[in-house]
């Protein structure tokens, strides 16, 4: 997600695990316990023209806290599937930091652009203008903007899914959000706070969502077929099954829907998962900033409850693109479907609830282009970043991990009450009819001895129900449209902005991206066993970036995916290598392979290694932002630290915590971006000799003022000269034909 999407809304009094230590600091039978614990104390640059194609080598406590007893021994990894092992060392060296307009990839590896903004996807939508002057409709069928999450399915010669197809297949992408300034003319066209262009807003509709392309490889080079038949954009205005528990509730009815059964398109995809039945999870993770409710005058219209909900998912003010404020309207209310207030006699004549129908993952079948997509409503209801599979294993139910994408926010399992059947892998959308429509939902909490819970989100069980003083639930349907309500009354963790996750294939391990926090939101009172970092990281322009603004990587190990305990630990923190305090680079980063705001996180199937991407703010007075290769072991393979904080003021305190072993040159540098982009999206294809990368926003800080002066703009990837940039995706070979990393 581009860094300053997120909307901060959780204001519950959950404790974070630095009051559980507290508790067992005063408890004299674990004080004596903790003191027991022993303490620790080459490149390539690319773009589409051939001047950006070159190649080279490449609290306040006085006294010292005990240290912290040793964490449970968590559960023996399962037995490793049939594969391949992991490499014991990364083949490639460490691409430097960069603050070059351009893309570097390591010594030995070739990347090129495959698919930008705009590039068309069917015959006779001539090419991509870039000036702004392309015609609206044509958009429908053409790239969308801020190419985010991607998956490659490999495609068999009768056009069905095959899983050892290196050579054709389909990409599926998400295309989170825009970049307005260079999408139109001169940027967008407000009058007093009012969109007035109809041409504008409509190009906006259709560059959101996700895109299917076929892709194929001849004599060695990538092209993505422009006439294929599986070629398909999901956009706002696509028409959307909504399926699950809340399907046809009243809160759901809308004047497009009055049985409450469908809606109108899907919003801000960042992350992504995919199913054992091959098909797509698109998540919507900042939906709720897209709506106009003004609650000056719609407050009185709503109950206490829905007052609750709105405020908890942040549905306020006139929506971030002001699409609702564009009129004339048309008879089927393109704009006026984006105001979510109380305008009409009832439900089925207004758009009161079609807030309701946004925040959830959404499957779409890549190889049934006639298939309507499915909003999968048991899933929860939150800030989607994405939802990743655990291995599926015959006779067990189907379970996913998903992170909520907001600073504060929690980490959350979905457990199918279907168990796995192998026969399902054929039957797309009706396999996540079986497994995604029926199941129970779970929220995080990490205990700071190493341990956690997973907390259930059911009404009737725990804090979600009638009785809940906070928010009184009514029934599952109240607690899937209210998912962080649920996780509030159970006390699931806050965590320090939960994005990507991945599973390691070869011992289960779970990992997630936390990708920052700040001073004011994770002071220093707060920090707590998981996320455990208050302090400074210093520009160097001398600015103070307070709290923990490069983030770091917490993982956990359960006995089997659908048991609802675990043990965890931090795999990774964030830093600068030039500080040498080691209670902020705590995991003794160089220059090699030192990082900030990790947010994108993958595991490649053909080689295990891990893969981790950056969408920082914080690094790049440094470098831009970057793409990492690692080779990880395994939750507690590291052991037990105190980490010393220090707030402004200069008062301190210690926090007890568990660290991952020191990668050193098991973690290394492959890619870094170029200007002002966020690297995001990754997958390969089964042979492992493809990496297909995204890179999102380049430019996106360039003035909107600037627009009419190229000489401004702060990137022209990937084209250069004076070009507008354009997000795109890159493809990255290895120059003797081999496996990537390896």
């Amino acid at each position: 997600m581009s860094h300053d999407d997120e909307t901060i809304s959780n204001t519950s009094h959950n404790p974070h695990i630095n009051d559980l230590i507290e508790q067992h600091l005063h408890d004299p039978k674990r004080r004596a316990l903790l003191r027991s614990g022993t303490g620790l104390a080459a490149l390539s640059f690319i773009g589409s023209s051939s001047a950006l194609l070159a190649a080279c080598g490449g609290d306040d406590d006085s006294a010292p806290a005990p240290a912290p007893a040793p964490a449970p021994a968590p559960p023996p990894p399962p037995a490793a599937p049939a594969g391949p092992a992991r490499p014991s060392a990364l083949s490639f060296g460490a691409v430097a930091k960069s603050t070059a307009d351009v893309v570097t990839v390591a010594g030995g590896y070739t990347a090129s652009v495959l698919y930008r903004l705009g590039d068309p996807i069917a015959s006779g939508i001539p090419a991509y203008m870039n000036n702004g002057a392309d015609a609206a409709p044509s958009f429908a069928q053409r790239a969308g903007d801020h190419h985010d999450a991607i998956e490659y399915y490999g495609l068999s010669a009768t056009g069905t899914y095959s899983a050892t197809s290196s050579d054709r297949g389909l990409l599926v992408m998400n295309h989170e959000a825009i970049t307005p300034a260079f999408l139109h003319p001169a940027g967008q066209t407000i009058v007093a706070g009012a969109r007035t262009v109809a041409d504008e807003v409509l190009r906006e509709f259709y560059v959101h969502g996700v895109s299917v392309i076929e892709v194929q490889r001849a004599a060695g080079a990538w092209s993505y077929k422009q006439d294929s038949a599986f070629n398909r954009r999901v956009h706002t205005l696509t028409v959307i099954e909504i399926a699950g528990p809340a399907r046809g509730a009243p809160q759901m009815i809308t004047k497009f829907s009055p049985t409450g059964t469908q809606t109108r398109g899907t919003i801000n995809n960042c992350a992504h998962g995919y199913t054992p039945w091959y098909t797509y999870l698109a998540c919507e993770e900042n939906w709720a900033g897209y709506f106009r409710r003004v609650t000056a005058t719609d407050n009185p219209n709503r109950t206490t409850k829905e007052l609750t909900s709105f405020a908890r998912y942040g549905v306020a003010g006139n929506g971030r693109e002001l699409w609702a404020t564009f009129t004339p309207d048309t008879a089927d209310n393109l704009y006026g479907r984006w105001n979510t207030q109380v305008v009409g006699a009832t439900a089925a004549d207004d758009y009161r609830n079609v807030s309701n129908t946004y925040g959830w993952n959404v499957e779409i079948d890549p190889f049934t282009g006639a298939a309507a997509p499915k909003k999968r409503t048991a899933m929860g209801r939150i800030a989607h970043e994405g939802a990743w599979p655990a291995k599926a294993v015959v006779g067990k139910p189907v379970v996913f991990y998903m992170g909520c994408d907001s600073r504060n926010e929690y980490i959350y399992k979905y457990v199918s009450t279907a168990v796995w059947d192998a026969a399902d892998a054929t039957r797309g959308l009706t396999a996540g009819d079986k497994y995604l429509d029926a199941g129970k939902l779970y929220a995080a909490k990490f205990n700071a001895d190493g341990t956690g819970n997973w907390l259930e989100l059911t009404f009737g069980v725990g804090n979600v129900t009638a009785a809940n003083v906070a928010y009184p639930f009514t029934d599952q349907i109240d607690v899937a449209l209210n998912t962080r309500l649920a996780a509030d009354a159970q006390g699931a963790t806050k965590m320090d902005r939960p994005e990507w996750g991945a599973v390691d294939p070869l011992n289960g391990d779970v990992y997630m991206t936390l990708t920052n926090n700040t001073a004011a939101l994770r002071p220093l009172a707060a920090t707590d066993a998981a996320n455990p970092r208050h302090y400074n990281d210093l520009r160097t322009n001398g600015t103070a970036q307070r709290g923990n603004p490069n983030g770091h990587i917490i993982r956990w190990r359960e006995s089997s995916p659908e048991v609802l305990t675990f043990t965890w630990d931090i795999f990774l923190f964030g830093a600068r290598s030039t500080i040498a305090d080691p209670n902020i680079n705590v995991s003794a980063l160089t220059a090699d392979n030192d990082f900030s705001s990790p947010d994108g996180l993958w595991f490649s199937r053909a080689t295990n290694l891990c893969w981790v991407q950056t969408d920082d703010g914080a690094y790049t007075d440094v470098t831009n932002c970057m793409l990492l290769a690692a080779l990880p072991g395994g939750v507690g393979d590291g052991g037990p630290r105190t980490i010393t904080n220090t707030d402004a003021l200069g008062a301190t305190k210690q926090v007890q915590t568990f660290v991952g072993a020191a990668q050193g040159t098991k973690l290394r540098r492959f890619l870094v971006g170029p200007k002002d982009c966020e690297v995001t999206g990754i997958t390969e294809t089964p042979d492992g000799r493809t990496l297909f990368v995204n890179i999102q926003h380049p430019g996106e800080d360039t003035p909107a003022t600037a627009i009419g002066d190229p000489t401004m703009f702060t990137s022209h990837w990937p084209e250069g000269g004076t070009a507008r940039p354009r997000s795109a995706t890159i493809v990255i070979t290895k120059n003797d034909a081999g496996v990537i990393g390896i």
